[in-house]
């Protein structure tokens, strides 16, 4: 494969960090996670880059989340996944950022993509933004911080639906719950996210980052406590025949038939 799956691009002291794997829907597959929390980690220490905003390549998504493909063929361990969790940190690149993190959502933001927007500070959708969690049709669920960061965002029982229901929502349904800050016309997102970030970049650089680390430790025991929860009971589902039952499925583009 040839060509980069993450793009940067610096504006004045906003970073632009595009997913850059249009042809399938942005889909997180090994190589995207690694070139990204690379990208991050180079972005972390960077004094002059005062915002970061991530969007997804093309107009359809902003990620379709974990590239089930590649997944078929992923050989591991129920230990080898959990080691890997927890020594990746799965979306905590994005969340550990000392710099404030906007969402620009320019289509489908599912299962992982949708992950990856909750760990961002703040979500700025398009009008033609799609969301869901998809994990529970294939069979397991959310391990990248929808079981703790969504709730506090949009309450329980929505969460709850989502989770467990694995249907999709509108832009406009996601603005109403509080999934996101707020919905523009297409046109307008990137506008829209340079503009909020411009306002932020504009500011103290020193109080925004000690403003949003004081925001992030009122919360901090307890994402640390889930997170360890999610990543050991993540690492379980893979050991239900349901998950392979649920990729073959994806793979052969059929619904899944899972047994009792």
């Amino acid at each position: 494969m040839t060509g980069k799956t993450v793009l940067v691009a610096r504006e004045n002291g906003i970073a632009i960090v595009t997913l850059n794997r249009p042809e399938v829907l942005n889909a997180l597959n090994t190589r995207l996670n690694q070139e990204l929390r690379t990208t991050l980690q180079e972005l972390k220490s960077d004094r002059t880059v005062r915002v970061v905003i991530i969007t997804g390549a093309g107009d359809r998504a902003f990620s379709a989340g974990r590239d089930l493909k590649e997944y078929s063929e992923y050989k591991s361990t129920p230990i080898e996944d959990w080691e890997r969790r927890v020594q990746s940190g799965e979306n905590s690149g994005v969340a550990g950022m000392p710099q404030p993190t906007i969402a620009a959502i320019n289509g489908f933001a599912i299962a992982g993509g949708l992950e990856l927007a909750l760990a961002c500070d703040i979500r700025i959708a398009s009008e033609n933004a799609t969301f869901g969690l998809f994990e529970i049709r294939r069979g397991f669920f959310p391990g990248g911080g929808a079981t703790w960061r969504l709730a506090p965002l949009v309450g329980k029982g929505w969460a709850m639906e989502l989770l467990l229901g694995g249907d999709t929502i509108t832009a406009d349904v996601a603005e109403r719950i509080g999934l996101v800050n707020r919905v523009v016309s297409h046109d307008q997102l990137m506008p829209a996210a340079r503009e909020l970030a411009r306002k932020i970049a504009d500011k103290s650089p020193a109080a925004v980052r000690l403003a949003k680390a004081a925001i992030n430790q009122a919360t901090a025991a307890y994402e640390r406590t889930a997170f360890d929860i999610t990543v050991a009971l993540r690492s379980l589902a893979e050991t239900n025949d349901d998950i392979r039952e649920g990729t073959r499925a994806f793979v052969e583009k059929r619904e899944a038939d899972f047994k009792d």
